[in-house]
């Protein structure tokens, strides 16, 4: 199949978000289904709940988040965007899949397993990347509104929050999935569907 055959889909993400990681295990899926190429950008929900009244169990929670976007970004600007996909990864099984916190040791490990030099980690405690941090948080949050969080989706000038998913769906459940999200999408004036969630992340 030609590459100009094959459509573009942008994916916010914050390694945080036990969600969107789901939601990008999903989106790796699909990937391997229909003609589409995955751009990865960065967001936050440290950004995003920066000031907003949130439940204090959340808060340390919130500012944990900075270390892992920042050294994204910092990947990101030293060697090119092609590089997140790997990076996010190799964060997300840690975090997500081991338990293992956001911390340096955590940091460490995932730049190695990704081919990425150790002195990426010092991006963690360092305010360097705030605004670029911030500036593809917008990018994506700007297309979907500010009650959403991660991840978001654009498809050229369709952009949705979603699909939030447990577990993440295989094969052709997986493309079926796309086809329908997509579907709704481009319909004009669609804007939710939403139901009450029953269970946690269910990661394989």
């Amino acid at each position: 199949m030609a590459q100009d055959d094959r459509t573009a889909v942008d994916f916010w993400f914050d390694p945080l978000c036990p969600w969107a990681w789901m939601t990008s295990r999903w989106i790796l899926e699909v990937e391997k289904q229909r003609p589409i190429d995955v751009r990865w950008h960065v967001m936050s929900l440290s950004v995003l709940n920066e000031d907003k009244d949130v439940p204090e169990k959340y808060k340390a929670l919130i500012e944990a988040g900075w270390g892992p976007v920042r050294i994204c970004i910092a990947a990101e600007q030293k060697y090119g965007p092609e590089v997140l996909e790997k990076l996010y990864t190799e964060l997300g099984t840690r975090h997500h899949h081991e338990k293992a916190p956001y911390e340096r040791a955590t940091f460490l490990a995932a730049l190695e397993a990704a081919g990425l030099p150790a002195e990426l980690a010092d991006a963690a405690d360092s305010t360097e990347y705030d605004a670029a941090v911030r500036a593809s948080h917008a990018d994506g949050i700007d297309r979907v509104g500010q009650e959403v969080g991660t991840p978001v989706i654009a498809v050229g000038e369709n952009a949705f929050f979603g699909p939030v998913v447990s577990p993440a769906p295989r094969g052709e459940a997986a493309a079926k999935l796309w086809d329908g999200v997509l579907a709704v999408s481009e319909t004009d004036g669609f804007f939710e569907l939403k139901r009450s969630r029953t269970r946690d992340p269910i990661f394989e």
